[in-house]
């Protein structure tokens, strides 16, 4: 077993190795989140990784009033204006995860999370107790540049 280990990692190696040196790592386009902790987008073969996003105004970064449809609405026009930038859609998202502080707003945050995702890339939603400006959701998603 440990052999088999030890060839796994000769050959992940340089492969994790490659990666990691073709990862861009793109700055906001907020200038607000210049000094994060985080990059917004980080590009890795063709795929664009995306932050999540919750349900803020960037124009006041304050979070939308109006529940689980305003944030979710809002959390998605964010998305959009991340892959805006880099000349994306929300048709080439692949990936999405949702946390949701409370999973009885399935019903709800599903209602307008399908008029924006029609072509119904994978999707894993679940529920956390805490998200960062108290939001009901947060979502990120994985998209394909090509």
């Amino acid at each position: 077993m440990k052999n088999i280990v030890l060839l796994c990692l000769l050959f992940l190696t340089p492969l994790v190795n490659t990666i990691a040196q073709k990862a861009i790592f793109h700055k906001s386009h907020e200038p607000e989140k210049q000094t994060a902790s985080f990059s917004d987008v980080v590009e890795v073969n063709g795929l664009l990784f995306l932050s999540g996003q919750i349900g803020i105004n960037h124009a006041n970064r304050t979070l939308v009033s109006g529940g689980i449809k305003a944030e979710t609405k809002q959390a998605i026009e964010n998305i959009k204006e991340v892959l805006e930038q880099h000349n994306l859609t929300l048709d080439q998202v692949v990936k999405c995860t949702v946390i949701l502080r409370d999973i009885n707003d399935f019903k709800a945050f599903d209602e307008i999370y399908k008029s924006y995702f029609t072509k119904k890339p994978a999707r894993t939603t679940f529920a956390a107790s805490g998200l960062a400006f108290d939001a009901k959701i947060e979502i990120e998603v994985i998209a394909a540049m090509h």
